[in-house]
């Protein structure tokens, strides 16, 4: 049981950092024309734990279409995501850390 809450914590862990990047990447394009933000989304993972897709499928026909065009980045929108993802990677890594202490109190116990 530690040893699957211990995965699950990591695969938390990865999927928040991996939205986390996201997001510091659509900040970092906010005023580039043209830009089309990217979107983070969680879903189960097959064998337990979460993972994260990053679609960016209209970026690049947006870039050929209309040079012109303002960032459709939202800060206020990005800002919020942030907040949730740190608060999701933090959550993961105590997860981590309660699954770590099992173990070794289970480690412990078998000396």
């Amino acid at each position: 049981m530690a040893i699957s809450a211990l995965n699950t914590g990591l695969s938390g862990m990865k999927a928040y950092q991996g939205a986390l990047d996201s997001s510091a990447n659509n900040v970092a394009n906010a005023l580039t024309k043209a830009y089309q933000p990217q979107v983070a989304s969680f879903q189960e993972a097959p064998t337990s734990g979460v993972r994260v897709n990053i679609s960016k499928e209209s970026q690049e026909l947006a870039a050929q279409e209309n040079l012109d065009r303002p960032s459709g980045t939202d800060l206020a929108t990005e800002i919020t995501n942030s907040l949730q993802y740190k608060a999701g990677f933090e959550l993961s890594a105590k997860v981590v850390k309660a699954a770590d202490e099992v173990l070794s109190s289970l480690l412990d116990i078998r000396k």
